[in-house]
């Protein structure tokens, strides 16, 4: 485990976040983000706190990790879902523990909220390395399928 520091996200960080984002996009889905859009979309978490936040992990004062908490109400449990999106960890540091750093952090943070009803995330059908990692960290399969519906570009 490499020595770090577990944050929230500030405005200073909202370029690393892009660049992340970017990242994670192309290496996930071979996708190349608009950085304009990007950076609204990173800018507007911050401007509207009821979107989400980031957590940032630094080694050595600087990112080399994050994540996006968002939310979901649940009537059927009266409480927040908090959503773990666009997780990324810059190569060098993979395998060495800073997502289930973060995963602590959040859940922290719920465990003291009992207005939170649970964390989740959704992942690649394909990415059976994540799904480990994520199982490893005490998370379950749950049994739900994601569909979406995309507005047309």
């Amino acid at each position: 485990m490499v020595n770090h520091v577990i944050r929230r996200a500030v405005r200073d960080d909202v370029s690393t976040i892009v660049g992340f984002n970017q990242s994670m996009a192309m290496e996930t889905e071979g996708k190349s983000l608009d950085s304009g859009t990007l950076t609204s979309g990173v800018e507007a978490v911050f401007d509207n706190p009821e979107h989400g936040f980031y957590i940032v992990c630094d080694i050595d004062g600087k990112a080399s990790a994050c994540l996006m908490i968002t939310y979901e109400w649940s009537d059927w449990r009266n409480g927040l879902f908090w959503w773990i999106q666009s997780v990324y960890v810059k190569k060098e540091f993979r395998g060495s523990g800073l997502f289930k750093s973060m995963y602590n952090y959040i859940k922290t943070l719920v465990d003291k909220d009992k207005s939170i009803a649970g964390i989740r995330l959704y992942v690649d059908d394909d990415n059976i390395l994540a799904q480990n990692v994520y199982r490893r960290v005490g998370m379950q399969k749950s049994h739900y399928k994601m569909f979406e519906y995309l507005h047309p570009e």
